[in-house]
């Protein structure tokens, strides 16, 4: 059907480079709703349903059991007394309501008796003029989704990762919407692993700006010298982060795109699919990323040993030609009477002249061996 046809063209937009995208959470909020309430709106028949003033989430979930639909709320970093009205009204399950409330979960799915608790991580990319030991890469948040039978509930948690905008598209497409809280839930989803991939990219210029710096010709001996280990471990760290958000949200996705679930209808249940499959591929990038990281980080070692090598090299080699002179002087510079060819006229020349030999010999033998 034409809805299905259009799906991916509704929750996948033309996406924005990271670059340009302050993503700022919009933290805009109607002075009669609580506090930690982003939005709320009663949808029916895939429209939001118009009202004179905002609704609080009691008398949009009155709305629903009255007239069908399903309602949407989005919140904000509540508290656990803002949202303990909300979990009261909705039947959610206990654990899940301490994990939204307390945030810095893992990624995961979890299936309930009428609903599913699913924890996204956000990425968000830091933009910085140059890579430094302290640069923050990435910045993560939190999406909490509460997916039931009349109802969808988004917790969010950090300053970036609006779903403003993505909300103004899903009401675009009344049909989609129609299919109820399932079809939200896949529109997330497959925004979050947008974000992801544009993630993904903006990360890979940042490692090969380093791998052009580490493998770049030295100005002495092929060696660079100019590459900092800290900023590679630096950016190794954030890899590292990133690869937490991914990693572990692979099974959910498969999950919801393989298991046949009450809440989630078929017909969205295969879109789920393309979620899993830009998620696994974004997941070996990072896995890339970090085996890459680790080779950068060990061949830099490995130069900075080099550089070492080659510097004591040139200290003992000059040291080996000092001695030369050291020893001459040190034999003729003792308190004796009685020494060879002491008194002779051409003695200190010829002295001189064995010395500037002998070095000029070692300093030569040295070149040629590659030592200076």
């Amino acid at each position: 059907m034409s809805m299905i046809r259009d799906l991916r063209a509704v929750v996948r937009p033309s996406r924005p480079s990271p670059r340009k995208e302050s993503g700022v959470y919009d933290t805009t909020r109607d002075p009669s709703t609580p506090s930690a309430v982003v939005d709320c709106a009663v949808y029916r028949d895939g429209a939001r349903v118009a009202t004179a003033a905002p609704l609080t989430p009691h008398e949009a979930m009155r709305q629903v059991r009255r007239d069908g639909g399903f309602v949407w709320i989005g919140l904000h970093e509540p508290t656990e007394a803002e949202f303990s009205g909300i979990a009261g009204e909705f039947g959610l399950h206990p654990l899940a309501v301490e994990d939204a409330v307390q945030a810095h979960q893992r990624p995961k799915l979890e299936r309930y008796d009428d609903s599913l608790f699913t924890v996204f991580k956000t990425i968000h990319y830091v933009e910085h003029d140059q890579l430094t030991a302290n640069s923050e890469v990435v910045e993560t948040g939190e999406v909490m989704c509460f997916t039931g039978r009349d109802f969808f509930i988004t917790v969010r948690h950090g300053g970036q990762g609006s779903l403003r905008a993505l909300r103004h598209r899903l009401q675009d497409d009344p049909e989609l919407l129609a299919r109820g809280p399932s079809a939200v839930l896949h529109a997330i989803a497959d925004h979050v692993v947008d974000g992801y991939v544009a993630v993904a990219d903006a990360v890979q210029d940042d490692i090969d700006e380093v791998e052009t710096e580490v493998f770049s010709p030295g100005r002495r001996g092929g060696v660079s010298r100019g590459v900092d280990s800290a900023r590679i471990y630096q950016l190794k760290r954030e890899v590292l982060e990133f690869k937490r958000a991914v990693s572990p949200l692979l099974r959910p996705m498969q999950l919801l795109s393989e298991r046949p679930m009450r809440l989630v209808d078929p017909d969205i249940q295969k879109y789920f699919r393309d979620v899993a499959d830009h998620l696994a591929r974004v997941q070996e990038q990072v896995i890339g990323f970090d085996e890459l990281l680790n080779s950068i980080l060990q061949a830099n070692l490995a130069q900075a040993s080099v550089a070492q090598n080659e510097d004591m090299r040139k200290i003992t080699s000059w040291a080996a030609i000092i001695a030369v002179p050291t020893m001459v002087c040190g034999v003729y510079g003792m308190n004796f009477d009685y020494m060879p060819e002491l008194h002779w006229k051409f003695g200190y020349p010829v002295v001189m002249s064995v010395m500037v030999g002998m070095c000029v010999g070692i300093h030569r033998t040295l070149k040629r061996n590659g030592w200076l």
